[in-house]
């Protein structure tokens, strides 16, 4: 019994100490998830809402971590198997720590502010399912381990970068992986197709190359395809559905994917979502896509589809919204389209689709959006469209529809927002029904046939934002004088855009115009017969940046309450009858273009016109102005057009014309200028029509017009020119017009260049000008023997000598000032001296905190560069070149050398330098812009076509003044975005001529062992090191196609001998140029868009021919310039207009 009796105690208390064991265990697990989520919460540098710093106790893990907000524990053995802080707004990064919360189930930091990379520690979380990290800014590559056993792991919304690791295909579990909207660059695994038990994928909006492994596509428990927004290229398999059928969404739009539609995507029987848009394929819509059933979404769009829209799409009995806007499709709308009952949206903008508007569609009685701009239909709209009343969006424009808007149209569509007819053959009148459509915010039914006046039940829109009715044969309430309908409009508050252009309105502007919205930014009522003053309260529309009353009957002055109008950038007021004085428009530093001509303004212009630096055209011709030209209108660098003609302005032109290095064309003609003609013009560089006809200039054709290698036209009639025609003008290629007659020209015609092409006509009525027959001139004399005796004399003795007299005299000259400054300088090197100013060492360090990291703009193979801010408040960029750097003191001396004497406003300016045995910097000019690079490659930037073509013409000028107008030519060897930096006005500055060569004028090229960047460099130069002018101009290149496709030439898309040239040299048609242009700067729907693709083909044609594998087929920068600038004045053109 006693035996029996010990054996129950000994049990007992073995019982005890286990238990007490378990305890003490579980005591030390639970102190490690306490410091874990501790240390959590000391890595958080922002709780706004004070969540976790008042209730996440720091006290002893006594006080369980399981009550804390966001914390789960398991209630087995009270460990935390739940972590979830999302939407708490916190800020901090993650630390290795909560790699020790082994019984972690669940992780949940999303929609927060955490940053910087993930630890690799989480992989040591071998119980965890679901990691859920989006919407956050984490960064750097994604881990190569991760917990074997997840079934989640939701990463989208951030900014990881790198490859997609291929050991992600090792977590066998996985079912939803989601990397959405991140910058992950490469290709897609082809091992992600051992995740077997994968539901979704989800890789859009990243930087993903390659093709689409055909892996994939034998995920049989796959649900959900979303790869939409990368690079990828290939086909589709023909099989795509064959091993997926529980696939209910692809998006694979925004890709570069090409190919045919495979039918066999029918056999995705559960497909309830199809999105193909924005790629490059080809063929036909095929017609087996009738058989899914369950689709709900059809996008097609933007493509290079062809065929007729299948019969069989009536099939689709599911389908909410079908888009196959942007492709070839022809034929017929087919009225199998009205079985599509549940249908909400159907776009076919831009196709060829031709006949008439199926009668049927009017049975789709939850349509909110129909789009079919831009086909052939013709027929009238059917009278059953308005009658469903769930419509929002009617756009029909660019067709040639007729017949007229219903009268009863605002009482069938209260839901209806947009209207848009613009481009048909519509006729009849403006429904004042129209008024009760409440929800209208765009009414556009410019270029048609509409007639009757403009209702004044348009004021009901009170949602208005756009109304065009341009181009019609409206008129006003011919009750009244005035525009009565513009006093309705003032009850439109949120009125963005009134366009009445090209109507007959036949009546007064209201004083009432002053009241329309505050909102309104453009008006424009050209050629509508408008009558009598501007009223002076049009000063009231604060927000207005665009006034168009051209070509109309207005009188009296400009009203001075104008000046008010702080954000006007156009005021455009010609073929009027506006008289009084241009005072009071200086206050509208806005102002872009000022277009006043063919009125009847008098008085000079006012000296305060200088100081409107925005402006860019300013045409005041046919007009009575007088007095001089103020000498200040020749401090508007940047203005692009200048047109004084036909007024009485007098004096002479000064030599500062030439500041106006931006300008494309000046019209000076028919005034009483006198004097010369100053030889700063070719100052002018970019100038291609320039008219001084009709003046009174004396005195010769200045030699400098020749460098002006940008005209196309130049109009010296009818003045008193004397002298000859330079022989220099042969180098305008470019020259297309020239009129020098009614002068006292003499001397020979000059007759290469473009004088092959000029007439008789060009030369009339001179004094004593001889030359070819063709210009109806007599021969000039042949030079007799006596003669031919004395020039050789003068030639071969006289000018040797007076030439040898100079070279003495200079040589004396310069060796006695070299003799005294070398003495009174001593051993100091000439190359510090690069500017006047000095800056010390010491102050350098000062001004950048001591060449202070997080001053640090950028680093290079020869130097850092720094901000530094002076003692007077000037920024400034200092480069510091490396001293452990066995070349960079070279690359010091080299830039030193470069930057001695060049001068330009588009490359970057020294201010100073700095340097002794170990330390050498360049004070450069700061840049607030940074460089082009970072603005083609950061989502926080765009730059439009205009703005790329300006930087690039800036960089061209540089390169041209290098090139060709600097004393030595210098080449610099390494251009690339990087090197071009942007001021304050996004003016291009190049730089950093570390490796630059000069080259002296007997040299046509050199060698070099200092190789540039790999991608841009010329062939020569990378394979033999030979370097001239034109391996500057294939970098140009290069750099050309960059700016506006956004794709680097070390690209990874780019392999083996397909590179960035081969690719755009595929391209180079109207029909698929737009698919290697940079999908943001262009779309279809567009104003102009044929006038604006045809510059980008322009641009694509001169960068192919700037890189050319033989330099000397390469183009030079005199022809590379004046091209360029002949594209952006077709631009302009473009957008003369809106």
């Amino acid at each position: 019994m006693d035996q029996k009796h010990c054996k129950i105690v000994l049990m007992n208390a073995l019982l005890l100490l286990m238990i007490t064991y378990c305890l003490a265990i579980n005591q030390t697990n639970t102190e490690t998830d306490h410091s874990a989520l501790l240390a959590l919460k000391s890595h958080i540098t922002s709780d706004p809402h004070q969540i976790l710093s008042k209730n996440w106790s720091s006290s002893s893990p006594s006080s369980s971590v399981c009550g804390w907000i966001g914390v789960r524990c398991s209630p087995l053995h009270g460990r935390v198997t739940s972590l979830n802080v999302s939407d708490m707004g916190l800020t901090g990064t993650i630390p290795p720590h909560l790699g020790n919360l082994s019984f972690l189930v669940s992780l949940d930091l999303s929609k927060n502010y955490f940053h910087g990379s993930l630890p690799q520690e989480l992989s040591q979380l071998r119980r965890l399912r679901f990691l859920r990290l989006s919407y956050n800014n984490f960064s750097g590559s994604l881990p190569t381990s991760f917990p074997d056993k997840l079934q989640t792991m939701a990463l989208h919304h951030n900014d990881f970068d790198g490859i997609i690791p291929s050991s992600i295909s090792n977590l066998q579990d996985l079912q939803v992986l989601d990397l959405n909207s991140n910058s992950l660059t490469g290709n897609i695994p082809e091992e992600m197709g051992n995740l077997q038990r994968l539901t979704y994928l989800n890789f859009q909006y990243n930087f993903l190359v390659g093709s689409i492994p055909s892996s994939i596509f034998n995920i049989s428990t796959l649900e959900t395809l979303a790869l939409t927004y990368n690079n990828l290229t290939g086909i589709l398999p023909n099989d795509i559905c064959r091993h997926l059928p529980n696939l209910k969404g692809i998006y694979l739009s925004g890709n570069q994917l090409s190919g045919n539609i495979p039918p066999s995507l029918s056999y995705c029987s559960q497909l309830q979502i199809l999105s193909l848009s924005y790629n490059n394929f080809t063929g036909f819509i095929p017609k087996q896509l009738g058989n899914l059933g369950m689709l709900e979404l059809l996008y097609v769009a933007h493509n290079n589809l062809q065929g007729f829209i299948p019969q069989e799409i009536g099939n689709l009995r599911s389908l909410k919204e079908f888009t196959l806007s942007h492709n070839k499709i022809s034929g017929f709308i087919p009225k199998e389209i009205a079985n599509l009952t549940l249908l909400t949206s159907i776009s076919l903008n831009e196709n060829l689709l031709t006949g008439v508007i199926p009668e049927e569609i009017s049975n789709l009685h939850n349509l909110e959006y129909i789009y079919a701009s831009f086909n052939d239909l013709y027929g009238i709209i059917p009278a059953g469209i308005f009658n469903i009343s769930t419509l929002k969006g009617i756009v029909l424009a660019g067709n040639r529809l007729t017949g007229i808007l219903p009268s009863n149209i605002g009482y069938q569509l209260p839901n209806l927002e947009t209207i848009s007819l613009y481009q048909n053959n519509l006729s009849g009148v403006i429904p004042s029904s129209i008024g009760n459509c409440s929800k209208l915010t765009i009414l556009n039914l410019a270029f048609n046939n509409m007639a009757g006046a403009i209702p004044k039940s348009l004021g009901r829109l009170e949602a208005l934002e756009r109304l065009v009715l341009s181009s019609n044969q409206l008129t006003s309430d011919p009750s009244s004088l005035e525009l009565d309908f513009l006093t309705s409009l003032t009850q439109c508050k949120f009125l963005n855009d009134l366009e009445l252009d090209g109507n007959q309105l036949n009546g007064v502007l209201p004083s009432s115009i002053g009241n329309l919205s505050s909102s309104l930014q453009y008006f424009s009522a050209e050629m509508a017969n408008i009558k009598g003053p501007i009223p002076s309260e049009i000063g009231n529309l604060s927000s207005a940046i665009w006034i168009s009353l051209n070509d109309n009957q207005l009188t009296g002055a400009i009203p001075s309450s104008i000046q008010e109008l702080k954000n006007l950038q156009v005021l455009s007021l010609p073929k009027n009858k506006i008289g009084g004085t241009l005072d009071g428009l200086c206050n509208l530093q806005s102002l872009n273009k000022l277009s006043l001509s063919e009125n009847q303004v008098s008085g000079p212009i006012p000296d305060c016109f200088g100081n409107m630096s925005s402006l860019r055209n300013l045409s005041l011709s046919n007009n009575l102005l007088s007095s001089s030209i103020p000498k200040s209108i020749w401090k508007l660098k940047d203005i692009l057009v200048l047109d004084l003609a036909s007024n009485s302005f007098n004096g002479s032109l000064p030599m500062e014309i030439g500041n106006l290095k931006d300008t494309i064309s000046m019209d000076l003609s028919m005034n009483r200028i006198s004097g010369v003609i100053p030889s700063t013009l070719d100052g002018m560089n970019k100038l291609q029509n320039l008219s001084l006809a009709s003046n009174f200039l004396v005195g010769s054709i200045p030699e400098s017009v020749g460098k002006i290698l940008s005209l196309t036209s130049l109009n010296l009639s009818h003045n008193n020119l004397s002298g000859s025609i330079p022989k220099s003008l042969e180098a305008i290629q470019s020259l297309q017009v020239f009129d020098v007659s009614f002068n006292h020209l003499d001397g020979e015609i000059p007759s290469g260049g473009p004088f092959k092409k000029f007439t008789s006509e060009s030369f009339i009525s001179n004094d004593a000008l001889c030359g070819d027959a063709k210009f109806e001139v007599p021969p000039c004399p042949k030079v007799s023997s006596h003669k031919r005796r004395t020039q050789r004399l003068l030639v071969y003795v006289c000018i040797p000598l007076g030439l040898a007299a100079i070279i003495v005299l200079v040589l004396t000259l310069v060796m006695g000032k070299y003799w005294k400054k070398s003495r009174a300088s001593g051993e100091k090197s000439d190359l510090i001296e690069v500017t006047q100013e000095r800056i010390s060492y010491y102050e350098l360090l000062q001004a950048t905190g001591g060449l202070d990291e997080s001053n640090l703009l950028g680093s290079g193979s020869f130097g850092s560069v720094y901000k530094g801010i002076l003692k007077d408040g000037r920024s400034i960029a200092v480069k510091v070149f490396h001293s452990q750097v066995s070349k960079a003191f070279e690359s010091f001396d080299v830039e030193c050398e470069v930057f001695r004497n060049v001068r330009h406003r588009n490359i970057v300016k020294v201010i100073s330098s700095c340097s002794n045995p170990d330390f050498q910097a360049l004070v450069l000019q700061y840049m607030s812009n940074g460089s082009l690079e970072a603005w083609l490659y950061s989502d926080n930037h765009f730059l439009s076509i205009k703005q790329r073509l300006n930087i690039m013409i800036d960089v061209a000028s540089a390169l041209h003044y290098l090139h060709h107008e600097y004393s030595t030519s210098v080449i610099h060897c390494d251009l690339k975005p990087s090197n071009v930096l942007l001021d304050e006005d996004m003016v291009a500055h190049v730089s950093d001529f570390g490796i630059a060569k000069m080259l002296s004028t007997e040299e046509s090229m050199a060698l070099t062992k200092t190789i540039a960047t790999i991608g841009y460099i010329a062939p020569e130069y990378g394979s033999e090191g030979l370097i001239s002018r034109r391996c500057d101009i294939y970098s140009y290149g290069i750099m050309l196609m960059e700016v506006f496709t956004r794709k680097k030439p070390s690209d990874e898309m780019f392999t083996g001998d397909f590179n960035l040239k081969t690719w755009v040299n595929n391209a180079m048609s109207a029909d698929s140029i737009l698919g290697v242009i940079d999908t943001n700067l262009l779309t279809r729907t567009e104003e102009h868009f044929d006038e604006k693709l045809k510059c980008l083909l322009s641009i694509m044609e001169l960068a192919l021919k700037c890189v050319c594998v033989s330099p000397k087929d390469r183009v030079s920068m005199a022809e590379v310039l004046p091209s360029l600038e002949k594209i952006r004045l077709k631009l302009l053109e473009c957008n003369g207009r809106r």
